[in-house]
């Protein structure tokens, strides 16, 4: 059984391509995404409140193997080192008033199996018909999966929702198990953080 937890020494840090730098300010789309949670929850919705939304490629299992030279790939691995460091502080974004969602093209039902698996306190969204992807032009990478979603991969990012837009973006993010560590020392230097 591997051990997704852990992160190879030797992980090769992506580089910012440019491809969501768009991003930051755009008023967050009417889209609903199918929730875990066996309800659909839309954007727009989210973003009149306060919200992070963390994105990332695709999580695995621990009784599959890797994908070949899924290591190898910039921003590839790390999926679950990030849900886990946004499970290990939700306590502090609910404590800042802040609700968490984690975002891949993977099935609602492969993201519900991870969920239970690692305790996932939040909700995952499903982008599995590439809706929010095509109508931002979400920057993506493509693997075909043995199961779970189609072979286009949402790279590693995470938004911060309020006031109707995004108003922050964190991309590429690098260590991912840092992720939600750095999203929340952000959190803490804004009003209302």
């Amino acid at each position: 059984m591997r051990d997704l937890t852990k992160l190879p020494d030797d992980l090769p840090i992506p580089t910012d391509d440019g491809a969501a730098a768009h991003l930051t300010g755009h008023t967050a789309p009417p889209i609903s995404l199918p929730s875990i949670a066996g309800r659909n929850v839309n954007l727009a919705d989210l973003a009149r409140n306060r919200a992070v939304l963390f994105f990332y490629p695709r999580t695995g299992r621990p009784d599959e193997p890797a994908p070949i030279d899924w290591d190898r790939v910039p921003g590839a691995r790390g999926c679950t080192p990030q849900s886990c460091g946004f499970r290990d502080q939700y306590a502090d974004f609910t404590t800042l008033g802040v609700q968490v969602f984690g975002v891949s093209t993977q099935a609602t039902d492969y993201q519900r199996e991870f969920a239970t698996r690692m305790h996932i306190p939040f909700e995952l969204l499903s982008d599995n018909d590439l809706k929010l992807t095509t109508a931002l032009q979400l920057p993506t990478m493509h693997w075909q999966a043995p199961s779970g979603g189609p072979p286009t991969l949402i790279k590693r990012m995470s938004w911060y929702l309020a006031n109707g837009k995004i108003e922050k973006v964190w991309y590429p993010v690098f260590p991912p198990n840092e992720n939600a560590a750095q999203v929340l020392t952000w959190l803490r230097t804004i009003p209302n953080g």
